[in-house]
């Protein structure tokens, strides 16, 4: 098992941008020195708790100031982005990353984004049109010129060249493309079903891990339209991850603090005006009135000892059935920095270790 980290990233709305900005730099320098294998950075344009617009802008600077750590969107919101300009974008970033760089690609799921860019989510469309660019995007780094797209929402011309030194001529540094990672948070996700179905990375979103081993299905009934055979250890599991030297210390730190704040004030609230609060629940019958922050983080977080952490990852695993990367959600600690990193710590040199065993090549079926 490897570990990743998964930012929205999460700031509460009386942080300044720049101040959550230089926070999260901060955290992924801390993740490169700790030897965590990738994170991945989100996109959101009208919510004050996930305020970054922009994650190549973040990533763009954290890769100047670490080593190893492979870094990505986590996804761009394809609806939201012209396919060609991201094509070359995207590219032109791989190449400043000297090939560490993940590409993550997402839907887009808040109306107030879709309200903003006049994307009809309520039907679909947002899924279609990320279908269609991620489409074209790949046409654009693997398929010579000259050639059009005509496309439901895009027509995309990739021209010959054009006086003898006029072509295009950007493409990815790592070949064919940059690693593909997809989130997905519905059963039967569509999302996850495309993961499969073209070898993408699949990333299951922080929820209850019973309703969360059914993801393994839609990536398996994907990859059964291709003929591909997806391997669990591609799998990336998010989750609220607290790790402190007592399990009373690690509840206070992530209940009574900002994991605990940014879940009930924001959250716990969004998943509710969906109807989405059964992706939350241990079992059905629990009333939504129930779920509460500490529900969530009794029955869904792994917070704890070293020994406590080590135990939950590894019921979760064999719950699931097995996968390969637990990527960590991030929340803004910038008011006990020390409290964060040693819960990174902790996990990646007292956890870890002791979960070596844990082969998702070999794990069963869920």
């Amino acid at each position: 098992m490897e570990l990743g980290y998964f930012a929205m990233p999460s700031h509460p709305p009386e942080c300044g941008l720049k101040e959550g900005h230089d926070w999260d730099l901060q955290v992924l320098r801390w993740l490169d020195e700790l030897g965590y294998q990738e994170a991945w950075i989100g996109e959101h344009h009208t919510a004050p708790w996930e305020p970054h617009p922009s994650p190549d802008l973040l990533i763009a600077q954290a890769l100047l100031q670490t080593k190893n750590i492979r870094i990505g969107p986590g996804g761009f919101l394809l609806p939201y982005h012209h396919p060609a300009e991201l094509a070359n974008r995207v590219a032109m970033l791989d190449h400043l990353s000297n090939g560490r760089l993940n590409f993550g690609v997402a839907a887009s799921g808040l109306p107030s984004d879709w309200a903003m860019f006049n994307v009809d989510g309520m039907s679909g469309q947002n899924r279609d049109m990320t279908r269609e660019a991620l489409e074209i995007i790949l046409k654009m780094w693997t398929e010579p010129a000259p050639w059009t797209h005509k496309g439901k929402f895009w027509t995309v011309t990739k021209p010959d060249t054009m006086f003898d030194f006029l072509k295009p001529h950007i493409k990815p540094q790592q070949a064919p493309h940059p690693p593909i990672g997809v989130a997905g948070l519905s059963k039967n996700s569509d999302t996850l079903k495309l993961a499969g179905e073209r070898g993408f990375i699949p990333m299951s979103l922080n929820l209850n891990p019973a309703y969360v081993g059914s993801h393994w299905d839609s990536v398996e009934a994907g990859a059964a339209k291709t003929g591909r055979t997806p391997s669990r250890k591609d799998w990336r599991m998010v989750r609220e991850v607290f790790v402190a030297d007592t399990d009373q210390e690690a509840w206070k730190l992530s209940t009574g603090d900002m994991m605990g704040r940014m879940m009930g004030e924001y959250f716990l609230p969004l998943l509710g005006h969906f109807g989405f609060k059964d992706y939350l629940k241990a079992s059905p019958d629990v009333p939504d009135s129930d779920v509460t922050v500490e529900y969530c983080a009794r029955n869904n977080w792994i917070v704890g000892s070293p020994a406590t952490v080590t135990e939950k990852i590894e019921r979760i695993y064999q719950e699931v059935g097995g996968f390969g990367v637990l990527l960590v959600f991030g929340f803004d600690y910038k008011h006990k920095p020390e409290a964060w990193h040693n819960s990174l710590r902790l996990l990646k040199q007292e956890v870890l270790p002791r979960l070596k065993h844990l082969d998702a090549s070999v794990g069963r079926a869920a």
